[in-house]
Order: C-alpha cells, then sequence, then structure tokens
C-alpha cells in the first residue's frame, strides 16, 4: 500500500474506520463532559481528572483477565458487544442523581469493556492491512490516529458548546447515541471472520500470552516506551479543566491539533531509515512544552504549547510498527492490545498522580513535574535501547515465535 487511497479500496477496511470514527467522537464528548460534571459537583482536581480518565485505569485488570479473547473471538461480534456496551453505559451516567460512587463503578465497567475492544480492533486492522504490504498496518494506523485528532478536535468543540449552553448530560446523551451509531456499522458492514488464534479466552491463556510477549527485552523495552512516556504526558492533558475551568474545551482541541498534525508527518512523510530512528526525539518533544507551565503562561500560549507536545504523540506509530515486527501474526491482536491496555492504564495512573499533585501544588505545577518526569523516562529508555543487540538495519533484534 502507498497512499491513504489504497486503504479505502481494501476490503471491510472503511466500516471499521467510520465505526472506529463514532466511538472516537463519542469518547470524546462523554470524557469532557463527565470531567466538568464531577468538577462542577466536587471542584477537585482529582476526582474531575480521575472521572475523564478512569476508565484507563481498569484496563490493568481487562490486561490480565480478558485479553486472549483479543485473538480468540470473532472480531464483528465481539466489537458489536464492545460498543453496544459502550452505549448503553453512558446512557447511564446521563442519569440525573446518579451518586458518585455509582458514577465511578459505570467507569470501572468501561474500562474493562475498553481493554478488550482496542485488542480486538488493532489486530483486525492489523489483519485486513497487511496482505498490502509491510507498510500496510503503519499507514493505517497513522489514518485512525488522524482521523482520532480531527475527531477531537471537533469533539471538543462540540462537546464544550453543548457543555456551556445545555449541560453536561446532554453531551453524554449525544455520545450514547454514537456509540449505538458505532454499533450498527461494526454489526453491517464488517463480514463474519474466524478468530486469529485457536482456544477459548480465559485467564490463564491471558496470563501465558502476557508473559511470552514480555519475555523478550526488545519487545519490553517497546512496550515500556509505549506506555510511560505519553501515559505521564496524559496527566498534563488531565490537568486541563482545573487550569482553565471555563475554557478546556480550546486546549483540549489545540493537543488534538497537534496530534493530527504529527501523525500526518510521521506516517505518510518520513522514510522507513528516519523513522526508526525518530522515537525518541518525538518523545521529547511530547514533554519539552509542557515544562513551561511551570510559568503559567496564559490560555493562548497554553494552547500552543498543548499543539506543539501532541505532534510527539506520533512516536506511538514508530513504535507499533517496531513491535509488529516483533510479534508474531497469530498474536497481533494480543500484543496490541496489551499495548492498548498497557498505554491506557498508564494514562489513568498519571490522571490521579496529577490530580493528586495539583490538590496540594497547582495545576500548573503538576503539569511542570509529569512533563519532566516523561523526559527523565524517555531518556532512561533511550540509554537501555542502546544497549540492546540490534540487526544491521538498526532495528531491534526480532524475538522467536513460540
Amino acid at each position: 500500500m502507498r497512499s491513504y487511497q489504497d486503504l479505502f479500496r481494501t476490503p471491510e477496511f472503511t466500516p471499521l474506520f467510520l465505526s472506529t470514527a463514532a466511538q472516537t467522537a463519542a469518547q470524546t464528548m462523554s470524557g469532557l463532559a463527565l470531567g466538568t460534571l464531577v468538577y462542577r459537583a466536587t471542584g477537585s482536581p482529582l476526582l474531575s481528572a480521575v472521572s475523564m480518565f478512569g476508565p484507563s485505569l481498569a484496563q490493568v485488570l481487562g490486561a490480565t483477565l480478558l485479553l486472549s479473547g483479543s485473538d480468540r473471538l470473532a472480531p464483528r461480534s465481539a466489537l458489536t458487544g464492545v460498543t453496544l456496551a459502550f452505549a448503553a453505559t453512558t446512557a447511564v451516567l446521563a442519569l440525573p442523581g446518579l451518586p458518585l460512587g455509582a458514577l465511578f463503578a459505570v467507569v470501572l465497567v468501561q474500562g474493562l469493556v475498553a481493554s478488550l475492544g482496542g485488542g480486538v480492533r488493532w489486530g483486525l486492522l492489523n489483519e485486513i492491512l497487511v496482505p498490502g504490504g509491510d507498510t500496510g498496518y503503519l499507514l493505517g494506523r497513522s489514518l485512525f490516529n488522524m482521523m482520532g485528532g480531527l475527531l477531537q478536535i471537533v469533539g471538543y468543540a462540540v462537546g464544550g458548546a453543548l457543555v456551556a449552553v445545555l449541560s453536561p448530560r446532554y453531551s453524554l446523551l449525544l455520545a450514547a447515541v454514537l456509540y449505538a451509531l458505532a454499533c450498527a456499522v461494526v454489526r453491517l458492514g464488517l463480514s463474519r471472520r474466524p478468530p486469529r488464534a485457536t482456544g477459548r479466552p480465559s485467564v490463564a491463556a491471558t496470563w501465558r500470552t502476557n508473559a511470552l510477549l514480555w519475555s523478550d527485552r526488545p519487545r519490553r523495552l517497546t512496550y515500556l516506551g509505549l506506555w510511560l512516556p505519553n501515559g505521564l504526558v496524559v496527566g498534563c492533558e488531565s490537568l486541563y479543566v482545573s487550569y482553565a475551568p471555563d475554557a478546556a474545551g480550546p486546549l483540549f482541541a489545540c493537543a488534538a491539533l497537534g496530534m493530527l498534525a504529527g501523525d500526518a508527518t510521521v506516517g505518510r512523510l518520513l522514510p522507513p531509515a528516519v523513522r526508526r530512528r525518530a522515537a525518541t526525539p518525538l518523545l521529547l518533544l511530547l514533554a519539552a512544552p509542557y515544562l513551561l507551565f511551570a510559568l503559567r503562561p496564559p490560555l493562548p500560549v497554553a494552547a500552543a504549547l498543548a499543539a506543539l507536545a501532541s505532534a510527539g504523540f506520533a512516536a506511538n506509530l514508530v513504535q507499533q510498527e517496531r513491535l509488529m515486527a516483533l510479534t508474531p501474526a497469530a498474536l497481533s491482536g494480543h500484543a496490541l492490545g496489551l499495548h492498548s491496555a498497557g498505554m491506557l492504564t498508564l494514562q489513568g495512573i498519571s490522571a490521579a498522580l496529577a490530580g493528586s499533585v495539583a490538590q496540594f501544588t497547582s495545576p500548573a505545577g503538576a503539569t511542570t513535574a509529569m512533563a519532566a518526569a516523561s523526559a527523565a523516562v524517555t531518556l532512561a529508555l533511550a540509554a537501555a535501547a542502546r544497549r540492546t543487540p540490534a540487526q544491521a538495519d538498526g532495528r531491534p533484534r526480532p524475538a522467536p515465535a513460540p
């Protein structure tokens, strides 16, 4: 595959793309609405951050209990069930008078469901696009990321307007409708495919495959690079609501715009030789602009810094390409699900940590601290990678297949 047009000529790519687009818009609107709803009710940066990124905290449970289903369940049925569950739980969050404890219980359920859905979706994308050549998955994931950035811009703008003019609950109801639409597109647009791996999903199978994926040093370092630096920076993003309570939407939208630009550049323009060396510089770009939040910049400057930093999220593309090169095809869904679950778990933990620091200092001080931690982790992982044996072309040495 050589162009984005080639992707849309690939059977089943378009319905998977459209269903993911609807789900991304729904997640964006519901996250902003929920964070605003909780902040208005409690005035707590910690609870606001956890409500927005709380589903991520549950990803660790899904990664240890459910992830074997990523390759052992039929993709269409699994994705239909996941999107339907999100539609129902988001509608519950919109109920007036829902107690705070019940709200967080629903958020936990959403995280468990999402941990399975990520592995199924990205494993199916790899299955659809790999026959098109080695660059198929990278090009496809780049387009998905750009779509995600664009829809986050729109979703935060629309969601912010609904929150300001009407109420957060209207945004939650609209998000539930979008999840239902995604469910319909999955059911009607995807064909029935058999599972990629044999055997029944189980906790034991999940643990065995996790151990296998984690046992190889190059793959292990790749996972840590996917999880830690960007997870810590999402802690910075989780403080947008408390940093600018009446203007968090523009901050989120500018961050999404920066991510869109970064993914377009890395996924389409960088040649392979340059792309393989771009992970560390991109991860440092992801953290560095947030260090300037120590100066408490005004909203326009903060939005520009957020956009610049978010271009560094394109490091995920480089590292996912490396992960797929190191992983047997039969485990691609589980491997990508573990990446997604681990990354989102670290994002949830970082959001809680950032909110806790902000409680005792300030949102600007907590943002600076999280960015400094991200940059330090990136440099430590780069040093560890230099001690890892590599092939002649500079890529990590492939691990043996199971």
